[in-house]
């Protein structure tokens, strides 16, 4: 049997809100790991004295509960089984299947003996009524695939090195399920396929009503095949119309609307460091899992940089920080992370053993003008930290681990 991959982050998560009279959002893309998170939640509750019948969980994938997508018949559903004098646990599952489904919940929220835990696998569900309607009522959790840790703690072979694992990782992805096929190529290449037509055709073209769906798919391997590189629609729409694809810049617009809605990518917009301000132009764009870039875009060995870059984004955003590019009047900085207490910035390459290289990557920092903390990441041996006056170099995978 698979062994289960601890995903202690999130447990903890779960586990520091529960009975809190607040609904419990989690969000993420497709195969991330939600349902399997309830699962492990279950298990937990089941072993602090919670019986197995105050515990309502409902799937709205599952083709048992179709017929509770109206958010009436849910509510009339659940209702009768609730304990009146224990707590409830009441978990929905791709919650976003149900018609007007915040009005469920939020009859159930303001039960006081019902825990409701709601998941969906796009941000669309998080942008409409639910947020006026349970504005400063609920948290969320969002949700990314496996960290590369995690990765590591579930690979069969163990004595893989440290090395192997990361180039295991860059290539098959991180969805949880991928490490069945960690022996097997074609296998994990048709579940990442499976993965990507599932949010395309139930998370964009189905939401967005959207008919010429190749469009769709160009504009997606355009974003994939540049991630790392500024992009804006006007440039997506001349580049495809020079390979005689013809799409104007508002549907380039929509579509990668819809795109980062789905959580397949994600916007990092720049920000200026010196004007401390946020700029509307010229973002950069990432995908929640390089396998599934591997899967669609024929790569490059030059492309190691740019999903490196990728795989410290999601590790940033995964560890609490909103991440924005840094904006510098001649120079730019790949990462800019700030949480409520601190600014920590960051460049990131593949290896800077190359004394232009390096110079080239500290220079931005040497023009930031405060002492925020500064990492320079590579994939080189780097034997414990090497700081340049100040700039500490770090290895990617250590600092990941």
């Amino acid at each position: 049997m698979k062994k289960q991959i601890e995903r202690t982050e999130y447990l903890n998560w779960l586990i520091q809100w529960k009975e809190q009279q607040i609904v419990k959002v989690i969000s993420g893309v497709r195969r991330c790991g939600k349902s399997t998170m309830f699962d492990i939640f279950f298990d937990y509750l089941l072993q602090n004295d919670v019986d197995e019948n105050q515990i309502i969980a409902i799937n709205f994938e599952d083709i048992d509960f179709e017929h509770l997508t109206n958010y009436r018949l849910l509510y009339e559903y659940i209702k009768p089984l609730l304990l009146p004098d224990k707590m409830n646990y009441v978990f929905l599952d791709e919650i976003q299947h149900v018609d007007q489904f915040e009005k469920a919940v939020d009859s159930l929220f303001i039960k006081p003996n019902v825990d409701v835990y709601i998941t969906g696998s796009n941000a669309y569900f998080m942008s409409g009524e639910l947020t006026t309607l349970l504005s400063g009522r609920y948290v969320e959790l969002k949700m990314l695939p496996l960290s590369f840790k995690e990765f590591c703690s579930g690979l069969d072979n163990q004595e893989l090195s440290k090395s192997d694992k990361f180039n295991l990782y860059m290539q098959i992805g991180s969805f949880p399920y991928i490490t069945k096929f960690q022996h097997g190529k074609r296998e994990s290449r048709e579940y990442l396929r499976d993965i990507y037509n599932s949010i395309l055709l139930k998370d964009v073209v189905a939401r967005l009503k959207i008919t010429d769906v190749t469009n769709l798919e160009n504009i997606t391997r355009f974003l994939l095949h540049n991630i790392g590189n500024k992009v804006s629609p006007t440039k997506i729409a001349n580049t495809l119309k020079s390979q005689n694809k013809n799409v104007d810049q508002k549907t380039v617009t929509k579509y990668i609307r819809g795109l980062t809605d789905s959580l397949l990518i994600y916007e990092a917009v720049r920000y200026n460091i010196k004007g401390k301000q946020f700029l509307s132009t010229g973002s950069k764009y990432y995908t929640v899992d390089v396998g599934l870039r591997n899967m669609l875009v024929k790569g490059k060995d030059s492309d190691v940089g740019h999903i490196l870059e990728n795989i410290i984004y999601l590790e940033l955003l995964r560890r609490g920080y909103s991440v924005y590019v840094g904006e510098l009047d001649d120079g730019e900085v790949d990462f800019v992370a700030i949480d409520a207490d601190t600014i920590t910035y960051y460049q990131v390459t593949a290896t800077t053993l190359d004394e232009n290289t390096l110079r080239r990557e500290l220079e931005p920092f040497k023009r930031i003008p405060d002492n925020y903390p500064k990492y320079l990441l590579t994939l080189d041996e780097v034997f414990g930290t090497a700081n340049y006056n100040g700039i500490l170099k770090v290895n990617a995978l250590d600092w990941l681990l």
